[in-house]
């Protein structure tokens, strides 16, 4: 080893819903982690990026790993355990903590934080895990077909520290250490040419053509308060802007369905705001329900504004320059206090008058200073060239035509359901959002073509841009981490190569045996399940 390197058997680089799912297969396996952060918190899209968690309608009784199960239960158990929930709420076994109308779990990041913490204790009390917070990613050494070692800037001493291991897993929100150690890899959207899908470009691909990325906050809602926050530097420019496949500007209630791109109108508020659900705004993410507890405990409900409004598509963060990266951070930023600063100073209200300055952020809730939340929100990141690309025409419903289910894999390491769901992207592309199976994650699709070591444990495994859309939310995700943690545990126990698990029939049966027997893996959905997403 070089002077002041550091060795482990596994290194997990990015510490969200991916990473930490890594993290703790391989710890279950009995094999000791690093798990890095760029952060100073785990948990990515569920915690820092303050998304409650986007699921199938099937989530409460099958389609996920027994770890995200328990994930599930132990965020309704914090509940339980720490607030003073009415009778009726503690006793209601799918307790949903915001009562909002995206998901049956909707929560507030801190609990999330808390309980992926407590998951993580047993390792860290016997030292089987460290967790390397504020440690970004800056270089990698390579060994051929391996990546050797991977170089940290800790964000707040300014020293470098260097991890070799083994097996190294990029849960990065973006896909970063795929292009530090030379990955082969793929950005932005293919052509019909390039991959067949029916809803890929009909023209030239194009690395650019990204998915919005947006900036998430909390709220809740004073009326008889005034909290309008300063106006922003580019609110001139937002409150005028209008994209070229958007029925009004921006800043305002007239938006699409993404399903059927009609314009609609949907407001924050449709009516009072303690009704258990309703069709605006206000409920949709809603991350905390008062009604839940003691009437006059808690002034307001808390909502997370992760709405069409707030869709950062003027360019895309991969391909880009780091200023024209910085450009569009900014941008995005601008783009979440410009719609709230409209919300609080010229929103059609239902009274007839125009604002509701009694929207406040909630800093508190997304523990920064100025109430957004740590990190943007990213749908889209670098994707391995794999073994094996999962395309439309796998799991699309109207790509795969007569066929009744989605394509079956022989090398599944797990299963998840959403619709293949794209925001409109920096091209300026409006949705592309369409039914498809419920579908298994292919081994071959977490395996490099080349390099022999790194494993994808995030959204960057081998989809298209038109794939990522059903492939990117909290489920699968975690799924995806999870395998791809038990596989480089397993590897290692057996002295395998990954290649060596998917190409061998009794080194993949065995490898899907534990993970069904050991850690609790569902490989298939039913047959037959019912309707698509």
């Amino acid at each position: 080893m070089k002077a002041g390197e550091r060795q482990i058997d596994i290194l997990i680089v990015g510490g969200g819903l991916g990473g930490v799912a890594a993290a703790l297969a391989a710890l279950c396996l009995g094999r000791p982690v690093i798990l890095t952060e760029a952060d100073d918190w785990i948990g990515g899209q569920l915690t820092a990026q303050a998304v409650p968690p986007d699921e199938h309608p099937w989530i409460e009784s099958m389609g996920c790993t027994a770890s995200y199960r328990r994930l599930r239960d132990a965020i309704r158990d914090y509940y339980r355990r720490n607030y003073p929930l009415l009778p009726a709420a503690r006793a209601n076994p799918h307790l949903n903590p915001g009562m909002g109308a995206v998901s049956r779990l909707c929560h507030e990041p801190r609990v999330a934080l808390a309980v992926l913490e407590e998951m993580l204790a047993p390792y860290r009390a016997g030292r089987q895990v460290e967790v390397l917070l504020r440690h970004r990613p800056v270089a990698a050494e390579l060994d051929g077909d391996r990546v050797r070692a991977v170089t940290f800037l800790n964000e707040e001493s300014g020293a470098e520290t260097i991890i070799s291991a083994p097996y190294i897993l990029d849960a990065t929100e973006l896909g970063d250490l795929l292009e530090l150690a030379s990955v082969e890899y793929v950005i932005g959207a293919e052509s019909q040419a390039q991959t067949g899908e029916l809803h890929a470009l009909a023209g030239a691909a194009d690395q650019l053509e990204q998915q919005a990325v947006s900036w998430c906050f909390t709220l809740e809602y004073r009326p008889d308060e005034d909290h309008t926050i300063e106006k922003p530097e580019d609110y001139d420019f937002w409150r005028s802007y209008q994209a070229p496949f958007w029925p009004a500007p921006q800043l305002g209630w007239i938006d699409v369905d993404p399903e059927t791109l009609l314009t609609r109108y949907r407001p924050i508020f449709d009516g009072p705001t303690d009704r258990d659900y309703a069709a605006d705004f206000w409920h949709f993410r809603r991350i905390f329900y008062r009604k839940h507890y003691p009437d006059g405990l808690y002034p307001s409900d808390i909502t997370l504004v992760n709405w069409p409004q707030i869709d950062y598509w003027l360019g895309p963060l991969l391909g880009v320059s780091q200023a024209e990266k910085q450009k569009h951070l900014r941008g995005a930023r601008q783009l979440s206090l410009s719609l709230l600063y409209w919300m609080q100073t010229e929103a059609p209200r239902l009274d007839g008058g125009y604002g509701y300055r009694g929207l406040r952020l909630r800093p508190d809730v997304v523990g920064t200073g100025d109430g957004l939340a740590r990190h943007i929100y990213i749908r889209e990141s670098r994707r391995i060239q794999a073994e094996f690309t999962v395309l439309e025409q796998h799991v699309g419903v109207e790509a795969r035509g007569r066929l009744q289910g989605a394509e079956t894999f022989a090398d599944s390491v797990g299963i998840g359901s959403y619709r293949i769901d794209l925001h409109p992207s920096t091209a300026l592309r409006s949705y592309v959002d369409i039914s498809s199976w419920p579908f298994q994650i292919p081994l071959g699709a977490l395996l490099p073509v080349r390099v022999e070591n790194l494993l994808p444990a995030c959204k960057n495994i081998g989809t298209t841009h038109i794939t990522n859309g059903c492939y990117r939310l909290h489920p699968v995700e975690w799924n995806i981490g999870e395998a791809a943690g038990a596989l480089a545990a397993y590897c290692l126990e057996k002295e395998l190569a990954p290649r060596q698990v998917r190409h061998t029939p009794a080194h993949l049966v065995d490898f899907q045996d534990m993970l069904s027997r050991v850690l609790g893996f569902e490989l298939a959905w039913p047959d037959p399940l019912g309707t698509p997403r």
